[in-house]
Formats: C-alpha cells, sequence, structure tokens
C-alpha cells in the first residue's frame, strides 16, 4: 500500500491531466449526439455485443420469453454514469429496508459496523443517492437501530410486536407499512444484508416498472454450478445430476449458467401486495447483477472476508475520493491514544505509534498533504508540537474549541473545498468537521456522537494503528477512483 502500483492501468502526473482532459471532452460529445438525437440511432455490431456482456442488467423473465435477451438500459448508457432520472411525479416510489433487532445468527448485525460503515448503512447510502425514491424508510423494532437509520437520512417506521416476531415474514411487514402509508403506490424491499449495492443497480431495476411497465422486479446473479439431487444418507438411492448431463459436461464458457435470486432488492407495485399478497407477480422482471455486487451477509457471515469485497466494490458515495488532497487529524485520540503519562521527575508525556507515522508517510508519497491539530487548550500536547512536526514532516496547527472555525479559512487559503478534504477527529468538536470532509474517520474507541457523523469508523483504537487504518482506506479508494478513470478512458476509446 506504501509503494505506488506500476502498470497498464496507473495514471499518474500529466498522464492523469490528460486523460482526464479526453474523457471530459468525449463526455460533452457524447451528451450533444444524445440531445440532438443520436441515442435513437442504432448501435454498432461492437457496441451491442458489449451491452450483451455489461455489468449487469435487465433481462425479460416471463416465461413465455424464453431466450435471453440483451440487456435493456436506461438513459444511464452502458457504463453507470450519473442519470438524469427524476422521481415519478405521478407515483410515489418509497424504500424500505427491514432491520429487526432480532437477529439470531449475528447479534444486532444490521447496525454492526462493516468496513467502517453500519451494515444498513450501505443500502441506505446507494438508496438515497440514487434519486428515485420520493422516501426511504427503515422498519424496525429496536431504538438503536431507529438511531442509526436516522442518522443516515431515512425515516423510521416502528413496526409492531404482530410482525416482530421470529417467525414473522417480510411480507406481513411490508403489508403493515402499506397500510399506514396509503400514499406509497411501488414500494422498494431493499435487503440490509445486500452492502455491495449502488445506486444504479436501483436506478435501472426501476426503470423496468416505470418505463417498460412491469409489475415487479427483482434483483438476480448468475452463478456456474452444477446441482445434484440430494440424497439422505440412510438411502440407498444414488444421486442424479439436476442441472447438467454428466455425459457432455460443458466448458465454464460455454455455459450461460443459471439465475439465481441475490436477495439485494424486490420492487414491487402496492397492489400485488395489498391484492394478490406478494411480492413478485404480474409481470415479473429481474435485473441482473454481477457477482462481485452480489454480497449477501446472511450467507457470508464471514465479516472479514466480506469487509474486502466491500472495500474494493462497495459504494462509498457522490463524492469521488481521488479529489483528496490533504488529510486534516486531530493528535489527541487519533495520533495520541488520549493518555497522559506522568514520570518521577514530574515530567508529562504521551506515546506515538510507529504504525500511525508509518501511515502519515504513506499519504505524503502519493501527494496528500497532512496537517496535524493540537488543541489550544491541551498544554501537554502544544508543547509537543515542534517535536511532531520534526518527526512527521507534517505541518502542526493550533485550533479552538471549535476546529471548524479555524479550518474554514485555511481550506480557502488552499483554494481547496471540503469535498478535497479529509478528516480525523474523535470527540464532539469534530462532528461539523467530519460531516463536511469529504471522505472522514473516527477511532474505533470514539464516542457515538463521533461516529455518527463519520463516514468511516475504524477497528482500531486511538493511538494504536487507526490512522494508519485511515490512510490505507484513503489510499485505496484513490487506486479504486483511478483505475474506474482508466476504464472510463478506455472504453471511450473502444466505442
Amino acid at each position: 500500500m506504501s509503494g505506488k502500483r506500476r502498470g497498464a492501468t496507473e495514471v499518474d502526473g500529466e498522464q492523469e491531466g490528460h486523460v482526464r482532459k479526453h474523457v471530459r471532452v468525449e463526455v460533452r460529445r457524447h451528451a450533444a449526439r444524445r440531445l440532438n438525437g443520436a441515442r435513437n440511432a442504432p448501435l454498432s455490431a461492437r457496441r451491442q455485443r458489449r451491452a450483451a456482456r455489461g455489468r449487469g442488467g435487465v433481462r425479460d423473465a416471463a416465461i413465455r420469453a424464453g431466450a435471453r435477451r440483451p440487456a435493456e438500459k436506461g438513459a444511464k448508457g452502458l457504463q453507470g454514469g450519473q442519470m438524469s432520472t427524476s422521481k415519478d411525479p405521478d407515483r410515489h416510489v418509497a424504500a424500505l429496508i427491514l432491520a429487526r433487532g432480532g437477529s439470531k445468527g449475528i447479534p444486532l448485525k444490521n447496525i454492526k459496523m462493516l468496513a467502517g460503515v453500519p451494515l444498513v448503512g450501505w443500502v441506505l447510502r446507494a438508496a438515497v443517492d440514487s434519486d428515485i425514491f420520493h422516501s426511504v424508510w427503515v422498519s424496525t423494532d429496536h431504538d438503536e437501530i431507529e438511531k442509526v437509520a436516522k442518522s443516515w437520512g431515512a425515516q423510521v417506521h416502528r413496526r409492531s410486536p404482530e410482525v416482530s416476531r421470529d417467525s414473522s415474514t417480510s411480507l406481513e411487514t411490508i403489508q403493515e407499512f402499506l397500510c399506514q402509508h396509503p400514499e406509497v403506490d411501488v414500494i422498494g424491499n431493499i435487503q440490509a444484508t445486500s452492502p455491495c449495492l449502488h445506486p444504479h443497480h436501483l436506478e435501472e431495476a426501476l426503470e423496468m416498472i416505470t418505463l417498460h411497465g412491469y409489475d415487479s422486479v427483482f434483483s438476480v446473479v448468475r452463478r456456474h454450478q452444477f446441482r445434484w439431487q440430494e440424497v439422505k444418507k440412510a438411502s440407498c438411492e444414488c444421486t442424479k445430476p439436476l442441472n447438467l448431463d454428466p455425459a457432455n459436461r460443458p466448458r465454464r464458457q460455454d455455459w450461460d449458467g443459471e439465475l439465481s435470486e441475490n436477495g439485494s432488492f424486490y420492487f414491487t407495485k402496492r397492489d400485488l401486495i395489498v391484492n394478490e399478497r406478494c411480492l413478485q407477480g404480474g409481470k415479473v422482471g429481474y435485473y441482473e447483477m454481477l457477482p462481485q455486487f452480489s454480497v449477501d451477509i446472511d450467507v457470508d457471515i464471514d465479516w472479514p472476508v466480506a469487509e474486502q469485497r466491500v472495500l474494493r466494490y462497495g459504494y462509498f458515495g457522490r463524492v469521488t475520493p481521488e479529489v483528496v488532497r490533504v488529510m486534516f487529524c486531530n493528535v489527541s485520540g487519533c495520533l495520541t491514544d488520549g493518555r497522559i503519562f506522568l514520570s518521577s521527575s514530574a515530567q508529562e508525556m504521551v506515546s506515538v505509534n510507529v504504525k500511525d507515522t508509518t501511515g502519515i508517510r504513506m499519504l505524503q508519497r502519493e501527494k496528500v498533504e497532512v496537517v496535524l491539530l493540537i488543541s489550544k487548550e491541551d498544554p501537554v500536547v502544544r508543547s509537543l508540537g515542534k517535536k511532531l512536526a520534526k518527526r512527521t514532516g507534517c505541518k502542526v496547527i493550533r485550533v479552538g474549541e471549535e476546529p471548524l472555525d479555524d479550518l474554514k479559512l485555511l481550506v480557502r487559503r488552499m483554494k481547496l473545498k471540503w469535498k478535497d478534504v479529509a478528516y480525523m477527529g474523535n470527540d464532539k468538536p469534530d462532528v461539523n468537521c467530519l460531516n463536511l470532509a469529504g471522505l472522514s474517520a473516527v477511532p474505533a474507541d470514539a464516542p457515538v456522537v463521533a461516529i455518527n457523523a463519520a463516514k468511516y469508523t475504524c477497528h482500531q483504537v486511538g493511538g494504536m494503528g487507526a490512522v494508519r487504518e485511515f490512510a490505507e482506506h484513503i489510499l485505496l479508494q484513490k487506486q479504486k477512483a483511478k483505475e474506474k478513470l482508466m476504464k472510463t478512458f478506455l472504453d471511450f476509446m473502444k466505442s
């Protein structure tokens, strides 16, 4: 993580600037062609093949359709850029995430931290940023889940005890919600356990209902797994293949595989749920997602493995991470553990972890300036300002009781915007900066008020590697953004 990756996908310095400029020009040309009616022109053979392969898309699930059809795409196009889709003024579309507090497998799983974000926060971020819902709701029976849901921009439906039992079904809870909200015409039931969901998945799936006349749409993933009939241990019966001929076993590349529900979301019109008591009915369609986005925590309970998938394929919000140019880090409670050591000679000391200073140097090598913040009210840390500056190579500045008052002017002088800033704090005075910054983090031992304001919560506590962890998170997002930029460039060159 500390060194630069070299390879075909690396875009640095002047080359990166040329790529950005070229992409912007091509995007403007593409928009102009669409405005002039080119959107209705037939696709080239190459682009038709790309559309058929796609990154996942719409397929007709009606039984009469039989053969597979090429992916239907909405206004957003093949590469998942921003859509101009606005909310349907004629019908109320609501997102509903079911998050009961009584999870048997993992206690309070829905708000357990996954890659620095509460599990339910990942799908709430995608739902809110999609801009297709008139309202976003979390249905829960637990006070802590309610607090987290509201902090991520959702409204809360307090479900009744009748639909909060272990035996209660999702359908029963959704029916109760619709009875209390007669204004809702289409419900998007999003599973909290699908943290790799992106806004474009929701946008394109809803288009099947709003533009193509489907009554219900659900998400699927393509699996290449040969299935065999189960045989009881005491039985003498032999197993049989369910989806292959062993004598003509196909190669993976010669077999289309099978579609399975991945549980990410179910869009359904109100009438189906209320009158026919089902989530999948009428004119049924499915939306295919690629396997890397189909992470289900109900099945994948190996939390560290799930975290690695989310860090690679999760949705981190609208702000492009690679624009981060500076990181502000509070020394007390982040770079140190907040403790003061007293020696027999009455000297007061604090400790700094080598892991964290290494993380700072990693950022500096990637041209991210690191500024350390010390409080004017903390005489011990204040006296160490020069030593910290010498050891870390960072600028050290003093801030008052409200750090934002001092940093606003500094950000302006640096000719930056807050989306260009990463901020690491650890307590209530940091909340405003944590909310404003494009990327923000707190150590694992930060109080709840700071955790709720941060975009990332570290596994490590202050002074024990939390700064290093956040540095790695920043660099990972930066690398992902560079790879995405290069992919966009190559796609434009091919089309």
